[in-house]
């Protein structure tokens, strides 16, 4: 391998579609300081970006480039490796799962990202089946789970927000990525609307209620679904949505009923104020 050289931060580009998120946090700002004094100790790994003369792909060092930025760097040293995107692809997913902290949304684009570079090379294909072996993907990984980890790229971002921060378990996750986008997107509403998530059981419900071909899930199955009591779940209120539809203009959401039911509530049955006792003398 050559020696790394300094390349000026303005020709260095992230690479298009990389699954690692670079977030503004107290790590970054760890980070950061470190680099104000130190500089950049590990060189950024990089490749000729196509159609140009002197810039540059990131292929490792995404928050180190972030962290030099902040910290008004005009120049950070990086390895200059001349590889093909897909190769690229493959190294840049490898320098990153081992990491302390890896998001499930980060893992989920890092397998897809992984396995359609493998199949640009034609080492596997387009169906995680018996051509792709665990090793193949990610080491440690069985690839029912690597295959169950793609899965999620197929959840709306704010469904994938639950998973990460752990508001949906992972598993319930992939159940419900089978559902089409436009019905997560109502999922969303009816999660806001009742305050609780979809347990393993109802997820796997809609799913299957998504794959039957004479019974498949609608909006009114997921309120039905969604409206069952759990036991770990907070006293609540629920009223049939088949009721409340004819009510409201069409395209008003859950949440938007459920603004406008608690505005009424609060404006006309709000309980009287108890009279205090030099208004009773």
């Amino acid at each position: 391998m050559k020696d790394y050289i300094n390349i000026e931060v303005s020709k260095l580009h992230a690479f298009e579609g990389h699954p690692y998120k670079v977030l503004d946090n107290e790590e970054m700002d760890a980070l950061t300081k470190s680099v104000r004094i130190y500089g950049v100790l590990s060189p950024l790994i990089v490749r000729p970006l196509e159609g140009t003369t002197d810039e540059y792909e990131v292929i490792s060092g995404h928050r180190r480039l972030y962290a030099a930025q902040k910290a008004g760097m005009d120049t950070v040293p990086a390895f200059i490796h001349a590889i093909d995107r897909d190769t690229a692809a493959i190294e840049l997913v490898d320098s990153n799962l081992h990491r302390e902290h890896i998001l499930p949304s980060e893992k989920a684009f890092a397998y897809k990202l992984k396995m359609e570079a493998m199949k640009h090379q034609g080492r596997t294909s387009d169906q995680l089946g018996p051509k792709l072996t665990a090793e193949a993907i990610a080491d440690g990984e069985s690839a029912t789970q690597v295959k169950r980890y793609i899965r999620l790229t197929y959840l709306i971002p704010t469904l994938l927000d639950m998973v990460d921060t752990k508001r949906i378990a992972f598993s319930v996750g992939v159940e419900l990525s089978f559902l089409p986008a436009r019905l997560q997107e109502y999922l969303v509403e009816t999660i806001a609307l009742y305050d609780a998530t979809p347990s393993y059981s109802q997820a796997v419900r809609m799913h299957r209620m998504c794959d039957e071909r004479l019974f498949c899930l609608t909006e009114s199955g997921i309120d039905a679904i969604m409206a069952e009591e759990k036991p770990n779940q907070r006293e609540r209120l629920s009223l049939p949505m088949d009721r409340l539809r004819p009510l409201f203009p069409a395209g008003y959401t859950p949440k938007k009923m459920q603004t406008e039911i608690m505005g009424v509530l609060e404006e006309n049955y709000r309980p009287p104020k108890k009279p205090r006792d030099y208004d009773a003398r």
